[in-house]
């Protein structure tokens, strides 16, 4: 069995978490751009642990990242990466859900994200959420010069969508626990 976590990070856990952004994102955000978005109100950053039982302090390692920031109204999703070992097992899908529930309690009522056009799998996971293409950024990802696509998510603050997000969530865990996940 495997438990895992997913609550906002602190500042002492911000050097694991420098190795896993270099292991995900390529170094995407330095220690200061995450104490910035740990201290801001606007920000949610969740960390996902994988808990270890076995040893007597409860070891825990972050495999997981997600981030959004509160504008207005809007979610904007900017951050989401799980470790390349721990990925195509739902975990992705836990953080992206939980950002989400993190919106939905902040009372926004749509999300917005950048996706970079090659990443298939991310793309499929948006898209099977409701997320729907509006637009493409050119030579956003740098230094390659790839392009990303705009992705939006309307209608967070209706009941239909609210209804929807507690099914997936109870089908995901389903899912994790037969992968032998379960949530701490």
């Amino acid at each position: 069995m495997k438990f895992i976590e997913i609550k906002p990070l602190t500042p002492p856990q911000v050097p694991e978490m420098l190795t896993l952004d270099q292991i995900c994102l390529g170094g995407l955000w330095t220690e200061e751009g995450y104490l910035r978005e740990i201290d801001s109100p606007n920000s949610s950053l969740l960390a996902l642990y994988l808990i270890d039982r076995d040893s007597k302090e409860q070891k825990k390692t972050i495999i997981g990242v997600g981030c959004l920031w509160a504008i207005v109204d809007e979610a904007h999703i900017t951050l989401l990466g799980v470790h390349p070992d721990y990925r195509r097992q739902g975990l992705g899908q836990l953080l992206l859900l939980n950002l989400l529930e993190d919106a939905i309690a902040r009372q926004l009522k749509w999300a917005t994200l950048e996706v970079n056009e090659n990443n298939l799998g991310a793309i499929n996971l948006y898209q099977k959420y409701g997320f729907k293409v509006v637009g493409k950024r050119k030579g956003y990802y740098q230094p390659a010069g790839e392009d990303a696509l705009v992705l939006w998510l309307k209608g967070m603050e209706q009941r239909e969508f609210k209804s929807n997000l507690a099914q997936w969530q109870q089908e995901l865990r389903d899912r994790l626990s037969i992968n032998a996940y379960y949530l701490n």
